[in-house]
């Protein structure tokens, strides 16, 4: 019964491979861009549980025990913990973890170059204009893919208003 508990690989080896594997996981995700992160579709989904199934085996080795599982756990959750906090408290560390948002429409015209390096289509952007109430590229001020993946629109300012120009 005692031997669920004990890894069948040292520690120092447990550790060693959790963190590889976290390492090259945040950065993967952090390069395949904000789209496919924050905007999982059914691809992305199957794509996702076939790397954490192939991942795994690199986690956790030779070892299925209980205890083994359960350093590996821990120690991604430490690291992941660690690098949250450290990148709140470093802005260099933030820009090299986090996507910087990028601009996809600009006083009603779009970037097509910035939509394509981002790989989001014309369907999408016009989905998060009806979503912002919005009906053409041409009401808008800006729109822009965020670093959570979701698109953020500021319409320009209907005729008439008072601060139409954009002054207080």
């Amino acid at each position: 019964m005692f031997d669920i508990w004990v890894p069948e690989i040292s520690v120092l080896e447990k550790v060693l491979r959790s963190v590889v594997v976290y390492l090259f996981m945040l950065a993967a995700f952090r390069f395949t861009g904000k789209r496919q992160v924050g905007q999982l579709t059914p691809f992305d989904l199957v794509v996702l549980l076939i790397i954490s199934n192939v991942v795994q085996n690199a986690v956790i080795g030779p070892d299925n025990s209980l205890g083994g599982g359960l350093i590996g756990a821990a120690v991604i959750l430490a690291l992941n913990g660690a690098l949250v906090e450290a990148a709140y408290r470093s802005k260099w560390l933030r820009r090299v973890l986090e996507a910087e948002p990028t601009l996809l429409i600009h006083n009603g015209r779009i970037l097509a170059e910035n939509m394509r390096r981002e790989r989001v289509t014309l369907e999408e952007l016009h989905a998060a204009l009806r979503r912002s109430g919005i009906v053409e590229p041409g009401q808008v001020r800006f729109a822009v893919l965020e670093e959570s993946g979701a698109i953020s629109v500021v319409p320009r300012p209907a005729a008439g208003d008072a601060h139409a120009d954009g002054s207080p």
